[in-house]
């Protein structure tokens, strides 16, 4: 009798195609249940947005009754002229500050095993990125809509309600395009850490060197110049313009072309690299 060799049945390993051709349709469907998700998130977890609620008080406060009365008084108009100055650049502010943010949560996400989860299930990578996205630029319009409220309890005089609605909606389309690079750093960056310090690198010489806390005339020659190239004084000069009056068209269009080229510069990069990633 010779013996026979049993060969168990190999077992079949169950793949997911990350992306099995889906149409367009299929990518809204799968960003619409993914915002729903992660607004399902903020619901259970309502700490998650202190930040976009108590950081317009907390800023619009510190800078009005601590910077006002000197900046403005070198302005000609006292506090209430720095009322009128400030809030358009803190608008601009808000876009940068929520932006940090979701490089930040999307790197946690990672660590917390969500992302091994949507491994296992055949959506669109990019549905993703555009979940977080979205729900970003909800949270960009519960901190601007916060910012309005404390000031006009400051002051600040609303001169023109569809330049303010202009320049809610310019600052809402530069935001997004700065979210594509946060989302790139929490893609690439290894803790959630990393990516709030390189945040702090980009956001501090980008918010202190523009025009939106003081205007730029007394700083030196090459600090003006690069206040010049700045996308952020052009976005504050933007929104000043928009709401308090005065040339807005150059500074709107610029902007306009910085979030378009940032988008289509840093969305196929943070795709890819999530792709892989994930």
């Amino acid at each position: 009798m010779s013996a026979t060799t049993l060969t168990p049945p190999a077992v079949p390993t169950i793949t997911v195609d990350a992306d099995p051709k889906i149409g367009l349709r299929g990518h809204l469907r799968h960003t619409g249940a993914l915002v729903r998700r992660n607004l399902l998130w903020i619901r259970n977890d309502p700490e998650s947005m202190f930040d976009a609620v108590l950081m317009p008080i907390v800023f619009t406060l510190l800078f009005v009754y601590v910077f006002g009365g000197s900046i403005g008084a070198s302005m000609g108009g006292g506090q209430d002229a720095y009322v009128q100055y400030v809030i358009p650049g803190m608008i601009a502010m808000m876009s940068m500050n929520i932006a940090q943010g979701v490089g930040t949560g999307f790197n946690e996400d990672f660590h917390k095993g969500i992302m091994d989860r949507f491994r296992t299930l055949p959506i669109g990578r990019g549905s993703v990125l555009m979940a977080k996205v979205s729900v970003e630029l909800l949270r960009l319009l519960v901190a601007t809509t916060v910012l309005m409220i404390v000031a006009l309890l400051v002051g600040f005089d609303i001169t023109n309600w569809v330049g303010l609605l202009g320049a809610f909606s310019l600052t809402a389309l530069f935001g997004s395009s700065i979210m594509w690079i946060f989302l790139t750093l929490g893609v690439t960056m290894k803790t959630a850490q990393a990516v709030q310090a390189m945040g702090f690198l980009v956001m501090m010489p980008l918010q202190f060197g523009s025009s939106i806390f003081a205007p730029t005339q007394s700083m030196p020659g090459w600090l003006q110049s690069f206040t010049d190239w700045n996308p952020m004084s052009t976005l504050a000069d933007a929104c000043r313009g928009l709401m308090v009056g005065g040339p807005a068209a150059h500074d709107v269009w610029v902007t306009v072309a910085w979030s378009v080229l940032l988008t289509a510069v840093m969305a196929p990069i943070a795709i890819r690299k999530f792709t892989k990633q994930s």
